[in-house]
């Protein structure tokens, strides 16, 4: 049967993916199922879509989502036809059967995927396929340039430089706020692309955005990065790489994240910002993404063989993971310690040096200092107020208050801090019991969600002394953030000998 034009008809609606209202008899007459995904067409262009059915629709109209309407240049009709497999489908089942696919399957693949013609559970199964049968080296780099490729290239005209850390520490997210504005305070440019969090209680976009805007076209971050030399910025919100955002979600809502996938993840979105000088971060403890050093090695491997294949020079520093990175962990107390510690030019041992050592590299990387003089540097500009100033300029340039001060940051209301049952040495602190916590108490999602921690491992406490607090909104997440922490005993206390009498 002949599809007929149907008259398009904007609908305010979010539910997470792009979607096309039916009437039911269009739908019926189109032999179009509810739930099922279709192709919506117009100009010659087709662009998949979950089919609803809803009598309020008018007949002779299809009612799209905003998102949809703008991916399809604001056409005013469209055709709509059953979508049974996408023309990939194919290479897609191959893939599952754990056999290598070429340049140009993957092409088809992630051409199709953001046109929209797979859905989330397709798309799932690939990424899960990843965990059990491993990309080979060839099948790495023909992913990540067709990431790449679907989607556009900002160009700077300079040398771009980086700093990327895989996460899975909580407290991480910070870090960039430090190393971005102490690289940019010497000239070199690093217009930052950052993700929100996958499997973390915050990624550097949603830490980054308690203080200033992140969400800006290709247009408007080319102008400010020349402007202020240093941005940190939401990748999601831009076409660079659009299938990295996602696979991005669907990480997120099913809790993996393979590290071939990792690893075309942050190329794509490095090549679409044009970098050439990047410096890799992989924590490795207990509790990290990365457990030991044999497989963070091989992660670093990964990194640095797919670098030199798409001309990226490259430094990968294995740091230490094994307990959340300074005191803070949530958007909002991450901004606040990040903040306080540009203003001060000093804080948490640990953020200081892991900034400082990362911040340190990408001057190395761009001649600024000789190798192994880089953290000094950093240490210096940190310490001067440099790295600060520069901080300003980037939080205006992004449309945030430049005087914005640590006590103005929002924390959440509801409130409960864990003290040691004993006197004693603080052993571990628990990553994932940590991570689990400020993701119960609502964090990244409530930006004023969290765990602030008044401890770090090797401190000595007494019976009584604060070990965490947590922040929640409403009390059912604060208690649920507390059930968490002590099922998993979050911070081990051990006795000690404090005192021998004859």
């Amino acid at each position: 049967m002949k599809p007929a034009h149907l008259r398009v008809e904007p609908v305010d609606i979010d539910v997470g993916c792009d979607v096309v209202f039916l009437n039911p008899h269009d739908a019926e007459r189109l032999g179009i199922v509810a739930g099922s995904r279709v192709s919506v067409v117009c100009g010659g262009r087709g662009l998949g879509a979950l089919a609803a059915v809803n009598p309020s629709v008018e007949a002779g109209k299809a009612a799209i989502s905003r998102g949809l309407l703008k991916k399809l240049d604001e056409c005013s009709s469209v055709e709509v036809y059953p979508l049974d497999l996408p023309p990939s489908f194919d290479a897609f089942k191959r893939r599952l059967e754990g056999k290598k696919l070429d340049a140009g399957d993957y092409k088809r693949f992630i051409s199709d995927i953001v046109s929209g013609f797979y859905d989330d559970a397709q798309i799932a199964a690939f990424l899960v396929s990843q965990l059990h049968h491993k990309l080979s080296e060839e099948e790495l780099g023909y992913l990540i340039r067709a990431m790449v490729e679907t989607g556009e290239v900002v160009s700077f005209g300079e040398p771009v430089y980086d700093e990327h850390s895989i996460g899975g520490v909580p407290g991480n997210s910070k870090v960039a706020l430090l190393v971005v504005p102490t690289v940019a305070s010497k000239g070199l440019l690093i217009p930052k692309t950052s993700s929100r969090a996958i499997t973390s209680p915050a990624g550097t976009a949603d830490t980054m955005e308690v203080l200033a805007r992140v969400t800006f076209s290709a247009e408007e971050i080319h102008e400010m990065a020349l402007k202020a030399r240093g941005l940190i910025v939401w990748g999601g919100a831009l076409n660079l790489a659009p299938a990295d955002d996602i696979f991005v979600r669907i990480e997120r809502r099913i809790g993996i994240d393979p590290p071939a996938q990792m690893v075309a993840s942050i190329l794509a979105k490095k090549l679409a910002m044009s970098v050439s000088r990047l410096v890799i971060d992989i924590p490795v403890g207990r509790g990290a993404k990365v457990e030991d050093e044999k497989e963070a090695t091989s992660l670093a491997s990964m990194f640095l063989s797919q670098a030199s294949r798409l001309g990226v020079t490259m430094r990968v520093a294995l740091t230490f993971g094994g307990e959340p990175i300074g005191f803070a962990v949530g958007p909002a107390l991450e901004a606040q310690e990040a903040l306080e510690t540009l203003i001060k030019g000093d804080g948490p041992p640990g953020l200081i040096e892991k900034a400082c050592s990362l911040a340190g590299l990408v001057f190395e990387l761009g001649g600024v200092a000789p190798r192994g003089r880089g953290y000094s540097l950093a240490c210096e500009l940190l310490r001067s107020g440099a790295a600060y100033s520069k901080f300003r300029e980037i939080i205006e340039v992004q449309e945030g208050d430049p005087d914005v001060k640590p006590d103005d940051i929002r924390l959440a209301s509801r409130q409960f801090t864990l003290e040691s049952p004993r006197d004693g040495v603080v052993t571990s602190i628990d990553n994932v019991a940590i991570t689990l916590a400020a993701k119960a108490a609502g964090a990244p999602d409530d930006k004023s969600a969290g765990i602030k921690l008044h401890v770090k491992t090797g401190y000595r406490v007494r019976k009584g002394d604060p070990l965490l607090t947590i922040y929640a909104s409403n009390d059912a997440r604060l208690h649920e953030a507390i059930r968490i922490i002590e099922e998993y005993n979050a911070v081990m206390i051990e006795g000690v000998i404090v005192k021998l009498l004859p």
